[in-house]
């Protein structure tokens, strides 16, 4: 039996973009997150979902934004959810860091704590994230190391830090932290930087060499479509939207995932219907848990991947019967030559 035809009864995790607000206006940003935070749930209606996926077992919840904490309710709503027995996961700017909120994650086994950045040093990572973001992150990571907080340093993994993703990783080390890595996809303001900031064909093959010789590093979501088999054993391999995961808007909208926040593809508002009602009917989903693009049935990696990232496919071709542009089959003849990861 294929996995998409058993549709679990609730997410295992979900993510849930908490608000648009955000200090900073990172050129990767998936949401294209602004200073607006008009329509968005308030505290109550927030407890009114989490009492949702508490009662549907929901295992992990996954904050992102904007910024979480910039959210005024989001201290006492993870306190909340800590009491339904969720686990969470933070993913910040890391610049606006209280010693309130470092005093709610220090010691608390429900959580987990993912700062971004996107270089190894200010005239990189502050290309993608802003002028002197550099050293405020970094101050960030510096409140949160030695705390007993599980701690990840996420990098978005463009053309412009490809060359220094093994000094993130020692970086990381230094704080006690992993490096964790994300794809660059085109999705919210990424769209606009996909072309100039996606990775070239010899990147792609380097990082995924790099990637099935360390499994030190985290990966997070779609790495399967470019890892090697040796590496397989330590993620999924297929796109979990509507399987085993989904997102949540600021204004309550249900979508596949974080990357495919377009209103053909909404479930539905938990301000009119249930969490429950949306996860087991809604068209969309439905749609996403029986996708295998026609481009990829015949492939011999259709069972390694099933098509890949289909917000990638899709907002590269406007098509989900596309291919992975960046799955290990289609990458092209080029052999241009990236910079090394390993100097």
């Amino acid at each position: 039996m294929k996995y998409a035809d058993w549709p679990l009864s609730a997410p295992v995790n979900l993510t849930w973009e908490i608000t648009h607000q955000c200090n900073l206006k990172c050129v990767h940003c998936l949401s294209a997150s602004s200073n607006e935070s008009a329509g968005e749930l308030n505290f109550e209606e927030c407890r009114t979902i989490v009492d949702q996926l508490a009662a549907l077992k929901v295992f992990e919840i996954n904050f992102g934004g904007g910024e979480p904490l910039l959210k005024d309710y989001f201290l006492p709503l993870l306190l909340y959810i800590h009491e339904k027995g969720i686990v969470t996961c933070i993913s910040t700017n890391g610049t606006v860091l209280t010693d309130e909120a470092v005093a709610c994650f220090a010691g608390n086994p429900l959580v987990n704590v993912q700062v971004s950045l996107d270089g190894a040093t200010p005239e990189v990572n502050d290309r993608i994230r802003g002028q002197g973001t550099f050293h405020r992150i970094i101050k960030g990571i510096e409140l949160l190391a030695g705390k007993n907080i599980p701690l990840s340093i996420n990098t978005v993994v463009t053309s412009l830090n490809f060359m220094q993703l093994s000094n993130l990783k020692e970086l990381a080390i230094s704080f006690g932290a992993r490096l964790r890595v994300s794809r660059f996809r085109p999705s919210g303001r990424a769209r606009d930087s996909w072309e100039k900031l996606k990775l070239s064909s010899s990147q792609l093959r380097e990082l995924s060499a790099w990637l099935g010789n360390d499994p030190t590093i985290l990966t997070g979501d779609s790495f399967f479509s470019i890892s090697q088999n040796g590496r397989r054993q330590l993620g999924l391999d297929m796109c979990g939207a509507c399987k085993m995961t989904c997102c949540i808007d600021p204004c309550g909208y249900v979508y596949p995932c974080a990357f495919m926040q377009e209103k053909e593809f909404c479930g539905g508002n938990l301000r009119e219907t249930t969490f429950k009602d949306i996860w087991d009917n809604a068209a969309a989903f439905n749609y996403f848990r029986r996708l295998e693009p026609e481009a990829c049935r015949k492939c011999p990696r259709f069972n390694n991947c099933r098509g890949g990232c289909p917000a990638v496919a899709y907002f590269v071709s406007r098509d989900f019967n596309s291919a992975d542009p960046e799955c290990l089959i289609n990458w092209s003849r080029d052999t241009s030559s990236g910079s090394p990861l390993v100097k």
